[in-house]
Order: C-alpha cells, then sequence, then structure tokens
C-alpha cells in the first residue's frame, strides 16, 4: 500500500467490512512503538452523532401546507370532520 502526497491511505475493503467502517465513521490513531493502530472511536459517541444527522436531516420533513391549527389536529386525532 502506497502513502498519498495528502498521507492518504486506503483500508481494505476486508477490513472495513470486518471492522463496520462506513463512510463517515470517525476513527482513532494509537502510536505504539513504530506502528500506527486504528480503531474505532467511542461507539456511543458515534451513535450520538449519526443520531443528530438523522434529526438534522428530519428537520422540517413533517410540514404541511395549509399548517393545521392544534384545534384541527385533535378534531383529526378525535375522527372528527
Amino acid at each position: 500500500m502506497r502513502l498519498t502526497s495528502k498521507g492518504q491511505v486506503t483500508i481494505p475493503q476486508e477490513i472495513r467490512e470486518k471492522l463496520g467502517l462506513h463512510p463517515g465513521t470517525e476513527v482513532e490513531f494509537e502510536v505504539v512503538g513504530d506502528e500506527v493502530r486504528i480503531r474505532r472511536a467511542d461507539a456511543q459517541e458515534e451513535r450520538r452523532r449519526r443520531v443528530r444527522a438523522w434529526i438534522a436531516r428530519a428537520r422540517g420533513s413533517a410540514t404541511r401546507r395549509p399548517v393545521l391549527t392544534t384545534d384541527e389536529i385533535m378534531a383529526m386525532t378525535r375522527g372528527e370532520d
């Protein structure tokens, strides 16, 4: 494997699949002697990041035009016309 001029390498697909590394996955590097180790960042923080991203994408997606009033929404939930 060759390092690019930007200091990048490609992690082989089999390793990415085995470790569950997907685009956007946070990773950490650790230097041990003359080796560099890579691992997934804190799994809990990774989940929080994904949830925040999902919420950001979903924000505003449930809006409806014209906007219903609270009374109209309550009438719909009660089955009133």
